[in-house]
């Protein structure tokens, strides 16, 4: 699971990227005169060819994008029947591609494990990482991190029929009497806890085991990642439930290499634009898909992630 995996697999440490305001001198500038406004002026020069090489522009004369992803957690990245790389990573991954070069084909899909995304940025082997990244500070002292396209969290998925509980309260008024199921961890019990106090907590080697294990009714509920759970529902409608409660948030973003505010801006722009303005349609249909979610179509008038 990703946001599980994320969670107790990284302590992530790094060098801190520090960050300077820029203030263009203006008429203060011009009144100086001489050599001495030649020289405050060479740090904003210096700066205008610094921008000049950003990976934004490498990449438009290069013809493609390079995005380092993964290929076998769905629904964010994986191989659909006939072996192609689907999911709401790629998705997002075929949006820039799109907006860079007007065609979504236009992108290298570079597979790697979790382990390999910020290696692989820091040594310019990928443009950007699409990989259902979780923010963390100490991640970020390593990479800049994109806005937010998801937030991510663990539920606990029921059997929709045949359950011996129907929804959360049942499980917490139950006490000890409930059984949980959650892939093997050091922190699975700790997890489970925060919502269940009291539940007996079955460990298993993978997700799959877990929810094998539910199916058989060997445990009562299963411990998953939030978007994973969305997309089990997706693939067997009335078979599966969600209990109706989510702890442990966790933003998912991609990550660019840091430094280069020009490219990290435009792809901002782009995840922006995909949630609330020209781009909706495409962003909404990827949820719809992969989670079920339907998005409330953006208000028009006064922006409203400005209110």
């Amino acid at each position: 699971m990703g946001s599980q995996d994320d969670r107790s697999s990284e302590n992530d440490a790094g060098l801190t990227v520090e960050r300077r305001s820029l203030f263009g001198l203006g008429l203060a500038g011009a009144a100086i005169g001489g050599a001495a406004a030649a020289s405050l002026l060479a740090p904003a020069a210096a700066l205008a060819q610094t921008v000049s090489k950003s990976k934004l522009y490498t990449i438009k004369e290069r013809g493609k994008l390079i995005v380092g992803t993964g290929s076998t957690n769905p629904p964010w990245h994986f191989q659909d029947a006939t072996g192609k790389l689907v999911g709401m990573d790629i998705d997002l991954a075929r949006l820039l591609a799109k907006n860079l070069f007007d065609d979504p084909e236009k992108v290298e899909f570079v597979l790697q494990g979790s382990d390999a995304r910020i290696p692989s940025l820091v040594t310019d082997k990928v443009d950007i990482v699409v990989q259902w990244m979780t923010v963390t500070a100490g991640r970020a002292q390593q990479v800049d991190f994109t806005i937010p396209y998801y937030r991510e969290g663990v539920g606990l998925m029921l059997l929709a029929r045949g359950g011996k509980y129907k929804d959360y309260a049942e499980m917490k008024a139950a006490g000890k009497a409930v059984t949980v199921g959650g892939m093997q961890n050091v922190f699975l019990e700790q997890w489970v806890h925060m919502a269940l106090p009291e539940a007996k907590v079955d460990a298993f080697d993978s997700p799959d085991s877990a929810m094998q294990a539910l199916n058989a009714r060997r445990v009562d509920a299963s411990m998953q990642d939030q978007s994973a759970m969305r997309w089990l529902m997706q693939q067997a409608p009335g078979r599966f439930a969600d209990s109706g409660f989510g702890w442990m948030p966790n933003s998912y973003a991609s990550a660019v290499k840091p430094g280069d505010p020009t490219w990290l801006n435009w792809v901002n722009t782009v995840y922006k634009e995909a949630m609330v303005g020209v781009d909706f349609d495409y962003f909404a249909a990827s949820y719809k898909k992969w989670f079920g979610i339907e998005l409330p179509i953006p208000k028009v008038g006064f922006p409203q992630e400005f209110a």
